[in-house]
């Protein structure tokens, strides 16, 4: 049951995007349709420059993972692939949802795939998955943070930016989380991985306010705009520990003083970050489990 509500509010928050690339897709689709008008035989006084054709894009055998896939026309789907070395892409993969489509069992969440695809618009053609093996699945209580992380890389991530770096430890986490390891732990490295990745979380080991290198007894907060600095008495951020963010940039976070502290600092920022707007998959892990 808690597998069939994770999936169901992470649709939810994710067909938004695949309902824009599939108007794309419409629109480019409708435009092969519609006759080109005539031109005007009267000389311009300005000369037209002539368009430059947009480069067709063939990518080959290219590590992934599906995000989020979305039905598209009757048998095909709209796939929201994490890829190595070229981000999150929208993939149109025709004929999918046939009952004997070699890509109908393959296309499927927390799975590495080897991917190929081509294209020259912004939603591109699935050309070849192939299942590449090696992974235990996730189940339960992992199956829910597996759909957060799903849910965070489709909010915080710009299409076609590769992070090859975030792709490597969002593998490692899924592998963490397949074996049993503290999810609440596991999450919040990914969760910081991905605010440094992303660019809007930097150096937290020095403080903006004098300079200095954080100390372990101090109190700071961290400013999504600024960084680390000490506390006013206006501020809306959680106080933290110095030593909560030594501990966090170290990825050390066996004190339960630090993981506490870490859980309601990355909550603030990924709620800054995100413009206010719900994460349904972080909802559903507070429910369940208390992360």
């Amino acid at each position: 049951m808690a597998e069939i509500i994770a999936d169901t509010a992470v649709g939810q928050t994710l067909d938004a995007e695949a309902l824009s690339a599939a108007a794309t897709q419409s629109a480019l689709d409708n435009a092969k349709n519609t006759a080109a008008p005539k031109r005007s035989t009267r000389a311009s006084s300005t000369p037209r420059r002539a368009k430059v054709p947009e480069k067709e894009t063939r990518i080959q055998a290219q590590p992934g993972f599906v995000l989020h896939s979305y039905p598209y026309k009757e048998t095909s789907l709209i796939v929201d692939v994490f890829s190595r070395d070229h981000g999150r892409v929208a993939l149109v993969a025709k004929g999918a949802k046939r009952p004997h489509s070699a890509l109908r069992g393959v296309l499927q969440t927390f799975q590495p795939l080897s991917v190929s695809w081509a294209g020259k618009s912004e939603v591109r053609t699935l050309t070849i998955a192939e299942w590449v093996g090696g992974m235990l699945p996730l189940e339960k209580s992992a199956l829910l943070c597996g759909f957060y992380l799903n849910e965070l890389l489709v909010k915080l991530l710009a299409r076609d930016d590769a992070h090859p770096a975030l792709f490597d430890h969002y593998v490692s986490t899924l592998n963490q989380l397949a074996h049993g390891e503290s999810a609440p732990i596991v999450l919040r490295k990914f969760e910081r991985a991905l605010l440094k990745e992303t660019g809007v979380a930097g150096d937290w080991t020095r403080c903006v306010t004098n300079g200095k290198a954080v100390e372990p007894d101090e109190m700071y907060v961290v400013d999504p705009e600024q960084g680390v600095r000490f506390p006013r008495l206006s501020d809306v951020w959680p106080k933290v520990s110095g030593k909560t963010l030594l501990d966090m940039e170290k990825e050390d976070y066996s004190d339960l003083n630090t993981q506490t502290q870490s859980k309601f600092l990355m909550r603030s920022l990924l709620s800054h970050h995100l413009g206010g707007a719900q994460l349904n998959t972080r909802q559903i892990l507070i429910d369940l489990t208390q992360l």
